[in-house]
């Protein structure tokens, strides 16, 4: 897209005059946003909110805790994304770097199969794979498993906190605090779901725009919300269609069905979702290291260190609101996941100012 288109579509943009709430639920989005200073180019009355988009970000301060016991106490050997290392739990001296600090074998691993590798030269301790991510992830995590089982690993689990779009989207929706007129959906997931797993918004009568991450890809997205709240309409909208399919990838999407059944799952801010989660199915539940130990849900949300990333991650109020946000709170210091993760909303506002 050249200059002169680009600003034109950001005019048209910028036409619109009633107040309307565009929300991103993923969490490139929200750093595309900040660093093409985006919300600096659109009229105020144009509100982009910033949802749960950033799976680190989501994942409760007790799976953190649970995860630090697995490798200080239990012994266990724990691969992640590089993401979690420096996520804190219910207290700040609770994290995966804090446990290696203290001697507990954490290796950070650039694919699943890297795990998998780390329980076949590891075959004394167990390897506790951690599978973070929305659909985009969950088909790698769940190859994972099936190579372990032609392997034939005994000591080789995973921790599976994948998480489902569809329900979270729903919750938003039915919020009636939040008021969301449309949503930026997000392309990474929808290269797995396709568009056909957005149809559900149509429930809701609620515009939405699947899109890429470039400065002239967000803009369209945002273009095409603004096109249809104009004339009303409420259809999925795709442009991003060089990389999405109307169905997505089946190949991926029967990888997942295989593998993992939709359960209740536990949000950061949220709580319990009704079958937001991704979770093993019973067959493959020898994988499943909350089979061998349990995880204990009563010591949800018990963190009273006045950080707000549950009240970020719904879009009631923006990173810079919080009050240890800046203060308290910072990269190199974190308080909360919102501020850690490289795809975390308190991230990108620090890291981009009032963007």
């Amino acid at each position: 897209m050249d200059i002169q288109e680009l600003k034109r579509k950001i005019e048209f943009i910028n036409s619109y005059k009633e107040r309307v709430n565009i929300m991103e639920v993923c969490g490139t989005h929200t750093m595309a946003i900040g660093k093409h200073g985006i919300r600096g180019l659109l009229a105020s009355n144009i509100n982009l909110l910033s949802g749960p988009g950033c799976p680190v970000c989501v994942t409760p301060d007790h799976y953190i805790d649970y995860i630090y016991d697995l490798a200080v106490n239990k012994n266990c050997l724990i691969a992640t994304y590089g993401d979690m290392i420096r996520v804190p739990g219910t207290e700040r001296h609770i994290s995966l770097e804090k446990a290696k600090a203290l001697g507990a074998e954490v290796r950070m691993v650039y694919s699943s199969l890297d795990a998998v590798k780390l329980a076949k030269e590891n075959l004394e301790k167990r390897v506790v794979f951690l599978g973070i991510g929305f659909e985009t992830t969950t088909p790698p995590t769940a190859i994972a498993v099936m190579e372990a089982q032609k392997l034939g690993l005994d000591n080789f689990y995973i921790l599976s906190m994948h998480k489902k779009i569809e329900p979270v989207m729903r919750l938003l929706l039915e919020d009636e605090e939040l008021k969301i007129d449309a949503f930026l959906c997000p392309g990474h997931v929808a290269v797995i779901i396709g568009e056909d797993g957005f149809k559900f918004l149509e429930e809701y009568d609620c515009a939405a725009s699947i899109a890429g991450f470039e400065l002239d890809e967000v803009i369209n997205g945002l273009y095409s919300l603004i096109l249809d709240l104009k004339s009303n309409s409420t259809t999925i909208k795709n442009v991003y269609s060089a990389v999405v399919r109307k169905e997505g990838n089946k190949a991926a999407q029967s990888i997942i069905e295989k593998y993992f059944c939709a359960e209740d799952d536990y949000w950061r801010g949220l709580g319990l979702v009704k079958n937001s989660g991704f979770k093993l199915k019973k067959e493959y539940s020898k994988y499943n290291i909350e089979e061998v130990f349990p995880i204990d849900h009563s010591n949800l949300e018990k963190r009273k260190n006045g950080c707000q990333c549950g009240e970020v991650l719904k879009g009631k109020i923006a990173p810079d609101q919080c009050k240890l946000f800046g203060r308290g709170c910072s990269p190199e210091s974190p308080v909360g996941p919102c501020m850690v993760s490289g795809e975390g909303s308190c991230a990108a506002r620090y890291k981009f100012g009032n963007y």
